[in-house]
């Protein structure tokens, strides 16, 4: 079973951006998230994962909060861009990696739960002195299983 595509760019309002649906799912309670968290990954975290499996980690990078409105993401055509671009913080130690999978999910660290993940088109090499910066124009494919 699989979701109708108008259903499937719904969902993604829903969550990215705090659009109700209507009759069906409604962001109107005591205190919705205002802001989820980007992670970034240097391999699929999984369907199990969690927001810190496979997460890259050096000095200076943390989760950046994203704003649940269209100012913080784009939705077309069953997909979804960051509205502007998205810095991290610069990499001054540790190990690096190449970054191909972002997640997003409710806290700013730790185990949590991931509500969205996918493959990050073009890659991210991090390395001494990198900022990595994930672009509007970057194209992230949600992964259903």
């Amino acid at each position: 079973m699989s979701f109708n595509a108008t259903f499937a760019n719904d969902l993604l309002k829903l969550v990215l951006q705090a659009v109700a649906i209507a009759n069906i799912a409604d962001n109107a309670v005591t205190s919705p998230l205002t802001s989820l968290y980007l992670a970034l990954h240097t391999a699929d975290p999984g369907a199990a994962g969690t927001q810190s499996t496979n997460e890259i980690a050096y000095t200076g990078y943390a989760r950046v909060a994203i704003v649940r409105t269209a100012v913080g993401w784009s939705v077309t055509n069953n997909t979804a861009s960051p509205a502007a671009n998205i810095d991290f913080g610069e990499m001054t130690a540790g190990a690096g990696g190449t970054v191909t999978h972002v997640s997003v999910g409710i806290a700013s660290s730790g185990a949590t739960k991931i509500l969205l993940r996918g493959t990050l088109t073009p890659n991210i090499v991090v390395a001494n002195g990198v900022t990595p910066r994930v672009k509007s124009t970057s194209v992230i494919t949600v992964l259903t299983s």
